[in-house]
């Protein structure tokens, strides 16, 4: 199972650094959600379509990000960030990267 943090290292493993790896999405909502969802921004609330949108383009994302670490032989990612940007109404590209790393064995 292939390990993944926020930090630049895992606590007792030297670590050789594999390079940069990464994985994006573009996702949108369908329209008749997206009108809901409009009608939702005029009285307040939470979005809950987009939340769902969000959620599976950053797990989308990961998994992307961890087949390319996989494929490095890596034993896990540090150091993983995410980013996002509106595309067009009601889409959005999310990426998820990190270094992958092998571990070295215990300091």
């Amino acid at each position: 199972m292939m390990i993944l943090v926020n930090t630049d290292y895992i606590s007792g493993k030297k670590l050789e650094m594999l390079g940069l790896v990464k994985g994006s999405t573009i996702q949108t909502k369908n329209v008749g959600k997206d009108i809901m969802q409009s009608f939702k921004n005029l009285v307040g609330g939470e979005l809950t379509a987009y939340n769902e949108m969000m959620n599976d383009a950053r797990a989308l994302a990961t998994k992307r990000m961890v087949v390319e670490a996989e494929q490095l032989g890596a034993d896990a990612v540090v150091n993983i960030r995410y980013a996002s940007s509106a595309i067009a109404a009601g889409a959005a590209e999310v990426i998820a990267y990190g270094t992958a790393v092998k571990f070295m064995g215990d300091e």
